[in-house]
């Protein structure tokens, strides 16, 4: 398991994530170095106003952090963030104030929907809200995917990316928050932005001036040709059917895998399989750089054959392309299967013994054969997505 867990990690380092050395910056892209001036910007927040860079005029020291909805290291730090600013603050004296806001740069339509696969949010401004409450954020979050404007003037080059400025708002530190990518607060031995932020207030110089920033890449509105592009390949990816007995369905859910393997049983003549259907095809898509699979079991009469395989079809129930070795390594070619035993019964003992029988059912099956979710009857893409990253984290783990 961390064999696959690991090459997940990395593609998402370096390919949804930030690479300083191979990142190409778009158009009025610049570096602020230190001692810079702070930008100006003028963005809304989710507090329904607009806020500009006077409006953080007070403090003493200003904090400029860029986060995301959508990323995991930022679901990591973002809490170790609002807890070192709930310390700071209340060692506040008069004088020693610190003024903090929360950037999201990105452009929901610069994302791929397999960029979404640690969060049940997206990079949009109506997501921010529920973002920010989740977290707890006490500082206005303000949004600049619409221009990106503002992420261009400070350099933003990732999420997170920390920028702290001065009494005079000179820039005195750039780069990480921390040293620890995963969410557990003992991992992390180098605390630089906070010690950036102490020294400032108590007028000393800042001992590690820059460092750099380790998350997902700023998601500039140049991606989204890049994000059409693929959405035109996934469109033209080959929809597969293949039979499946019980014997054959006893290995998938043995799943003697590195994947999640979720299973869905539905028909044709089952409404409520058919209106979920959409959800779980997003959020198959979703997942679709982590280790986790759909695997889709209709009731359907052979027969119903072709009906069943226009159906899968007309809804891109696609295999992701990275999976598409393990399939082959397991001697397989679908991730869609006929269910061909007349027995009823063999069914649900072989998929799920606590299944009483009704249509649609869906079971989570973590690697080892062991069921850590099952629901019976439609489920909502927002409550399937939320109990799956409860299994499988919104963050990276050691």
């Amino acid at each position: 398991m961390k064999t696959l867990l690991t090459l997940a990690l990395l593609t998402c380092v370096w390919v949804s994530c930030t690479n300083l050395v191979s990142a190409e910056f778009p158009p009025g892209f610049q570096e602020l170095s230190i001692g810079d001036d702070a930008p100006e910007f003028k963005l809304p927040g989710i507090d329904g106003r607009d806020w500009t860079l006077k409006d953080f005029s007070e403090g003493k020291v200003l904090v400029v952090y860029f986060t995301s909805n959508h990323c995991p290291v930022c679901h990591a730090h973002d809490p170790r963030f609002v807890e070192m600013l709930r310390e700071l603050k209340g060692q506040e004296t008069k004088g020693q104030s610190i003024a903090v806001v929360a950037i999201n740069p990105n452009s929901g339509d610069g994302l791929r929907p397999d960029e979404l696969g640690y969060s049940k949010y997206n990079d949009s401004f109506e997501d921010m809200t529920p973002y920010a409450k989740e977290h707890g954020f006490t500082f206005p979050y303000l949004y600049d995917g619409a221009t990106q404007a503002t992420a261009k003037r400070y350099g933003c080059l990732a999420t997170p990316h920390v920028f702290v400025f001065d009494a005079q708002r000179k820039l005195q530190y750039k780069g990480r928050l921390d040293n620890s990518r995963y969410p557990d607060p003992s991992t992390v031995k180098e605390q630089d932005a906070k010690n950036a932020i102490v020294a400032l207030l108590a007028d000393q110089p800042v001992p590690v001036q820059v460092t750099k920033p380790f998350g997902c890449s700023t998601k500039w509105r140049e991606k989204i040709a890049d994000v059409k592009r693929d959405e035109q390949e996934w469109q033209n990816t080959p929809v597969t059917l293949d039979d499946i007995d019980a014997a054959g369905l006893a290995k998938l859910v043995a799943n003697d895998t590195e994947k999640y393997r979720l299973f869905n049983v539905w028909s044709t003549s089952c409404l409520p399989c058919l209106e979920e259907f959409p959800g779980l095809i997003a959020v198959s898509r979703r997942m679709g750089l982590r280790p986790f699979e759909l695997i889709t079991l209709s009731t359907d009469l052979p027969d119903d054959r072709e009906r069943v395989r226009k159906f899968l079809s007309g809804y891109r129930a696609a295999l992701p392309k990275r999976l598409e070795p393990s399939l082959k390594q397991e001697g397989r070619t679908s991730n869609n299967y006929l269910f061909t035993d007349p027995d009823a019964d063999s069914l649900i003992n072989t998929l799920d013994p606590e299944w009483e029988g009704p249509q649609p059912h869906t079971v989570l099956v973590a690697p080892g054969g062991k069921v850590v979710f099952r629901h019976n009857g439609k489920i909502s893409e927002e409550k399937l997505l939320t109990e799956i990253l409860q299994v499988m984290t919104e963050t990276y783990q050691p």
